[in-house]
């Protein structure tokens, strides 16, 4: 990625809805060549989709959570992506290292909520959980500087 690349990176990262007239304008270039950049961006897949930030109380899901998950039977396949994929209310699914084979993090509408997703996933992946509340997030979804 040569510089101007990562100029407009970095700009759509603080800003997914800046016009092609302000990414212009910051990177120096015409609205055309930024617009082809762009798409050049998408098409190797540095940019691979835009979407809202939305207010997770807003929209009623104000409680979230990190869930570890770890296998009951460690000969078990490595699926549990795959077997949690249809469970809306995870947001994340990463591999990890340490005792927990995955992290979740889930949102949900209540403590009740939270229950019955935590049974959800220990029935469709055959796995324990280790559970953790978040109290207050002071920031997340912070722009991705390109190195």
């Amino acid at each position: 990625m040569d510089a101007p690349d990562a100029v407009i990176v970095a700009a759509i990262s603080r800003n997914a809805r800046a016009t092609l007239s302000e990414l212009s304008a910051e990177v120096g270039l015409s609205v055309s060549a930024v617009q082809a950049r762009l798409r050049r961006l998408e098409s190797r897949g540095v940019i691979s989709g835009y979407r809202p930030i939305l207010d997770a109380e807003a929209v009623g899901k104000p409680l979230s959570a990190f869930v570890e998950i770890t296998p009951l039977d460690p000969a078990q396949p490595d699926n549990a992506p795959e077997l949690l994929e249809h469970l809306d209310e995870i947001e994340a699914c990463h591999s990890i290292a340490g005792d927990a084979s995955y992290m979740l993090f889930v949102r949900v509408a209540s403590p009740r909520e939270l229950e019955r997703l935590i049974r959800d996933i220990r029935l469709a992946a055959n796995v324990r959980t280790r559970t953790t509340i978040v109290l207050q997030t002071f920031y997340e979804n912070r722009p991705i500087a390109p190195a």
